[in-house]
């Protein structure tokens, strides 16, 4: 296991319900897209279907970094732990490429 899966976070309801909503509707996607390549759908329908996967998948990595920014890194900058915003550098990084 890599680093950054050893910490852990216990996230509200209200978190935890927006983010498994988000990821349910896109395993929907997926499993629509996987249908729609067996059923030997045009290519541009497909294209089409996986561009709003794409789009589903960023909007819950939005609303991802919008929790984690505040909660984990406002917390932890209250507590002087300003390491914190070179990991939030990194990742930001990471997300843009």
């Amino acid at each position: 296991m890599s680093d950054c899966c050893k910490k852990t976070k216990k996230r509200t309801d209200s978190e935890y319900k927006a983010l498994i909503n988000r990821l349910s509707r896109l395993e929907g996607q997926i499993r629509g897209i996987r249908k729609m390549l067996e059923e030997d759908a045009y290519c541009t329908d497909i294209l089409i279907q996986a561009t709003a996967a794409n789009s589903a998948l960023n909007a819950f990595c939005r609303e991802l970094l919008s929790d984690h920014i505040k909660t984990c890194v406002a917390s932890d900058i209250k507590n002087g732990k300003d390491e914190t915003i070179d990991e939030l550098l990194v990742t930001l990084k990471k997300l843009m490429k």
